[in-house]
């Protein structure tokens, strides 16, 4: 992959890439992408296009991608005429820089088009599974399952979208323990990374007992990604099993804050032991 040189606009000084990282560290990101507009009305802009280089420049080995479109009809049209225009391609696809393998699953079917979660990665995946964790009809929501190569291994990255209603995550939060339990090879090394909508910081222990333990820096302070302009909470996480969390960050700016609601955020990850 080359070198984005938005790099040195987008990301923090002196961060490090991972393409340039130590072979042992799986840096992962995870990103809820708006849909790729931003805007209402007239204001209405189509930021897909500047989430593209976004992404490249966060060189993640894994990046994790929420309410990413894969067809819709009226924004399509929309947008048609527009400088650069809307993609030819679903946003998955669009978004993945050179070389990195695409998986995409639906979540959610609406007037015109659908939407759902993704994950791109530099490494070889699997089989793509998808997991209907909706617990009432006006949210729909699921989990995306890829099993990936990394290192002559088998890691399992999973990525999560839960609901707006409190009650409603605690479920999903037990069916994601549930799925766990029952697809994914005991010892097996697990990422599950995405916008878990916790505003009260309540879910950690219920995720937890499954096994999972969040990724936090070594001096345990929360990443806040929400909303993007001034951030205050942290919605966005990631969670390991068999996995260490090494360092995290935040990529912040007028760009990022204008590309999306959320900030992505940036996991570097090694072995345990």
């Amino acid at each position: 992959m080359t070198t984005n040189p938005l790099n040195s606009t987008l990301l923090p000084s002196g961060e490090t890439t991972g393409a340039a990282a130590d072979d042992g560290v799986l840096r992962v990101a995870t990103y809820n992408i708006h849909k790729g507009v931003r805007g209402i009305g007239p204001a209405k802009r189509l930021e897909i296009h500047n989430l593209g280089l976004g992404v490249e420049a966060l060189d993640a080995d894994l990046v994790f991608l929420q309410e990413v479109r894969r067809f819709h009809e009226l924004e399509a049209r929309r947008f048609q005429r527009t400088w650069f225009g809307w993609p030819e391609q679903p946003q998955a696809e669009f978004l993945a820089p050179e070389g990195y393998e695409v998986a995409y699953r639906t979540n959610a079917v609406t007037r015109g088009g659908e939407h759902g979660n993704a994950l791109l990665s530099r490494w070889p995946i699997g089989d793509i599974g998808h997991y209907d964790v909706s617990d009432h009809r006006f949210e729909q929501r699921g989990l995306l399952h890829v099993p990936v190569r990394w290192q002559g291994m088998e890691v399992h990255a999973i990525v999560a979208h839960f609901g707006l209603i409190h009650a409603s995550r605690v479920r999903q939060g037990e069916r994601l323990a549930q799925f766990i339990e029952e697809k994914v090879p005991r010892g097996a090394p697990v990422v599950v990374a995405g916008d878990f909508n916790d505003w009260s910081e309540k879910l950690d222990q219920l995720i937890c007992r499954c096994g999972l333990r969040r990724a936090m820096p070594p001096n345990g302070k929360r990443a806040l990604t929400f909303p993007s302009r001034v951030p205050v909470f942290a919605l966005d996480r990631v969670y390991t099993r068999g996995l260490r969390c090494v360092s995290t960050f935040v990529p912040r700016g007028t760009m990022w804050a204008r590309m999306s609601d959320h900030l992505p955020l940036v996991a570097e990850l090694q072995l345990d032991g």
